[in-house]
């Protein structure tokens, strides 16, 4: 390298950027990255844009399914817990739910990491946790982008998932299947997923006082931060085995930000209701610990979070036992929520307003 070419890669790092360190990070990361290669991923990752091949001997009139979400300031509890290898599953599951729900075959996935200063182990474990969770869903990691950014981030991230998935089209679930009499099976969540953070926080370190290493006796044994940090289960699993098993799943509706309330609308024809009954799954500890230091209205906490409920399939009432089945199957617990009912595609739950 020539002295004035150094000093221009030199001038950069002063400014905050250090290329070097981003090449170094990403090779460290490399190998796990690669051990997500499905065959149909034609370039290893660098390229300037990832290539995928659809195999046409499996579907023959193929959709394209793709959703991009963050994890939003469920990054400010991996900051405070210096550990952020769980915000990668988060944000791979996240993304893989919201088109799972529509049957599609999660296949390739995309990051993007916005940061003020690059810095180690924080880059490899993010990354690492990413492919990690990549590789668990037979999932290529197949390209991303890291912006180092200095005087934009400080010292927080931002943390962007883009997932791509094939369902053929005469297999896309869009909820119109779904007539009054369906049950409503819900399939348990661990915690808040990636939702409701900013009340959680503003409720437990605020008001309530606790750090992220507090235990109060309500967690049974875990920390705040390992209560909020725990990583979005992914039900693809679940929904891959209840398709193999020919169990119709008229509608499925990821329970994100807006809970039951606003989420089960999203895939109700215009004239079924759904009626259900609050507490019939095991609510995780951590939301009677918001609820109570917050004095949060339940009917509050159920449109926030998604209170012990991860996602919610409406099946024939005939098949609600083999649904949930399937579910139990691969360790996901599953329980009848309530039914679907003539209305106008709302969403009551019992003994809440």
């Amino acid at each position: 390298m020539k002295e004035n070419e150094t000093a221009k890669s030199d001038s950069y790092k002063a400014a905050g950027v250090d290329i070097d360190l981003a090449d170094n990070l990403l090779e460290a990361v490399k190998d796990k990255i690669n051990l997500t290669r499905r065959p149909e991923a034609l370039v290893p990752v660098g390229g300037f844009g990832g290539l995928f091949k659809i195999d046409l001997t499996k579907y023959k009139h193929p959709v394209m399914v793709v959703s991009i979400d963050g994890v939003g300031t469920k990054l400010m509890v991996a900051g405070m817990m210096n550990k952020h290898d769980t915000v990668g599953h988060d944000i791979v599951n996240h993304c893989i739910n919201d088109i799972a729900v529509q049957g599609a075959e999660p296949v390739y996935f995309v990051d993007y990491i916005g940061i003020g200063k690059l810095r180690s182990p924080l880059y490899e474990q993010v990354l690492g946790g990413i492919a990690d969770a990549c590789k668990a869903q037979n999932v290529t990691l197949i390209g991303g982008e890291t912006a180092e950014m200095p005087g934009m981030y400080g010292d927080d991230y931002d943390l962007v998932g883009c997932i791509n998935g094939i369902v053929e089209h005469e297999k896309l679930i869009m909820g119109s299947q779904v007539k009054a009499g369906d049950l409503v099976i819900g399939l348990a969540s661990n915690g808040p997923h990636t939702n409701g953070y900013s009340l959680a926080r503003r409720v437990l370190f605020e008001k309530g006082g606790f750090t992220v290493h507090s235990r109060p006796p309500e967690l049974n044994g875990d920390s705040v931060g390992e209560a909020l940090l725990r990583p979005h289960t992914c039900y693809w699993p679940a929904i891959q085995r209840a398709m193999a098993a020919g169990v119709p799943l008229n509608g499925m509706a990821h329970i994100t930000g807006g809970g039951l309330y606003e989420n089960i609308p999203r895939v109700l024809p215009e004239n079924v209701d759904v009626v259900l009954e609050p507490g019939v799954m095991a609510t995780p500890p951590i939301f009677t610990l918001i609820r109570k230091t917050g004095n949060i209205d339940p009917v509050e906490m159920h449109r926030v979070f998604n209170m012990g409920v991860g996602m919610v399939w409406l099946v024939p009432r005939e098949c609600a036992e083999s649904a949930m089945a399937a579910a139990r199957a691969v360790g996901t617990e599953a329980a009848i929520l309530g039914e679907a009912m003539p209305g106008a595609q709302k969403v009551r739950l019992l003994g809440l307003r």
